[in-house]
């Protein structure tokens, strides 16, 4: 039994949303369940992990907001009736992984049916940011539960500790209100692959396979030096990794990538999800690509369109990777 990806959808704000997260999540939530064909009232558990919203406010959770807008269950639930839960998880870039862990405990101990994790960022509006660095993306992924033994497998997660020196974002007063601010070093990339690269290797250890039964990896974030830094500390060619095309996207990094993948392997591929961000975090989780969108494909359709069941083909190139490399 395991947990299996049904269908993502990726939004892009435009002039009128690039200060609306809620709007992002909302808009990438709907398109997300409509593809799917699914009903927002099938939705029993529902995780937000976007980091940057309007106005930076903290309170309430967003995903009690983008619960409502979608229309999952927004009444109190009665007595034996079905209801939604919903919170926020806020991890960064690998923000969307960690939804993706709750998720599957969630769903293998058989408390909920249908989840959907989103995440969105956007500048938080005139004056309340300095040098905004995110590009406004709001991202969908809803997940479902198989009986065997595809889906998400082992996760590990490591640590590497650096007090913030390699990316922190802060919110201090300035000019009478709360101001986000962004500080680096230029040794983040490299920071961020050590860190990934050992829980890659952690995962791979849980699960008792090597790098060459691996068919395929997506990588967040979308940053080409940390690409290929990945890619030399796990002795791969850097083509293999796949990362989104946009390096600005952030908490909705890991499902741009992804996105970029749809279509490209068969069943039983077996996928090497990699995030790294701050603090510093990484974790990496395998996915075995289900069966049941191979099925849909000999039908005539792509689990995309039908489903929506994330297929894959092992070892081949994904959409324009060669010029991010």
């Amino acid at each position: 039994m395991g947990t299996i990806i049904k269908r993502l959808n990726i939004t892009s704000g435009s002039w009128r949303t690039r200060h609306s997260a809620l709007h992002l999540a909302v808009t990438a939530a709907q398109k997300c369940l409509q593809g799917a064909e699914q009903d927002p009232n099938d939705v029993d558990l529902l995780v937000n992990a976007g980091i940057y919203r309007e106005r930076n406010l903290g309170e309430p959770a967003l995903a009690a907001l983008i619960q409502e807008d979608i229309g999952a269950n927004v009444e109190d639930p009665h007595a034996g009736a079905h209801g939604t839960f919903s919170f926020d998880i806020a991890n960064g870039t690998c923000g969307v992984l960690t939804a993706l862990q709750v998720v599957d405990g969630f769903l293998r101990s058989h408390t909920v049916d249908c989840a959907l994790i989103v995440a969105s960022d956007v500048d938080p509006g005139h004056g309340m940011s300095e040098h905004f660095p995110f590009a406004p993306v709001g991202a969908a992924l809803l997940c479902g539960r198989t009986g065997d033994g595809d889906g998400l497998g082992q996760f590990h997660w490591a640590n590497l500790p650096d007090d913030g020196e390699n990316f922190r974002a802060t919110i201090g007063l300035g000019d009478a209100r709360n101001v986000l601010r962004f500080n680096g070093s230029v040794k983040k990339e490299q920071q961020f692959a050590t860190a990934a690269a050992e829980a890659a290797y952690g995962c791979l250890a849980k699960s008792a396979l090597g790098l060459d039964e691996v068919d395929a990896i997506v990588a967040a974030p979308a940053l080409a030096g940390y690409r290929t830094e990945l890619a030399t500390q796990l002795g791969v060619p850097v083509e293999r990794i796949t990362i989104a095309a946009d390096e600005k996207i952030h908490t909705a990094s890991l499902v741009a990538a992804l996105d970029r993948c749809t279509g490209r392997f068969p069943a039983g591929a077996q996928v090497l999800l990699i995030v790294a961000g701050a603090g510093i975090t990484a974790g990496a989780a395998l996915y075995r690509q289900p069966l049941e969108s191979s099925r849909q494909e000999l039908n005539g359709l792509s689990a995309h369109q039908a489903s929506g069941v994330l297929p894959f083909r092992p070892h081949s190139l994904c959409p324009h990777d060669r010029s991010t490399s």
